[in-house]
């Protein structure tokens, strides 16, 4: 996923309330998209309904897959003027398996 450039709405007003990273964590598939937003070192529910309206508009994520759940991170770190963005998918594994025979009830 590439990180859209912040709005300079929401970094002055992070700034003001020394919020000092944004946190987008998406996640889907189960043609579903999420989007849980944090902030750091405080929390501010408002602040945090402002970002994720914001980001549901600038990135696309529709959550479609195959069942899969999957995710895309995305840290806008205000403190050091970088923007970092991580991946993550889960996969079926498979474990031992047993076969015996088939019984049928009298």
């Amino acid at each position: 996923m590439n990180a859209k450039p912040l709005s300079k709405e929401i970094y002055n007003k992070a700034k003001e309330l020394g919020i000092e990273r944004i946190i987008l964590r998406f996640s889907g598939g189960n043609d579903e998209g999420y989007l849980d937003v944090e902030t750091e070192p405080k929390f501010n529910q408002d602040f945090a309904s402002e970002i994720e309206d914001w980001a549901l508009e600038e990135y696309d994520y529709s959550g479609a897959g195959d069942g899969s759940d999957y995710g895309d991170d995305v840290i806008y770190d205000l403190k050091s003027g970088k923007v970092s963005t991580s991946e993550w998918y889960m996969s079926r594994s498979e474990g031992g398996s047993v076969e015996r025979n088939l019984q049928i009830e009298a």
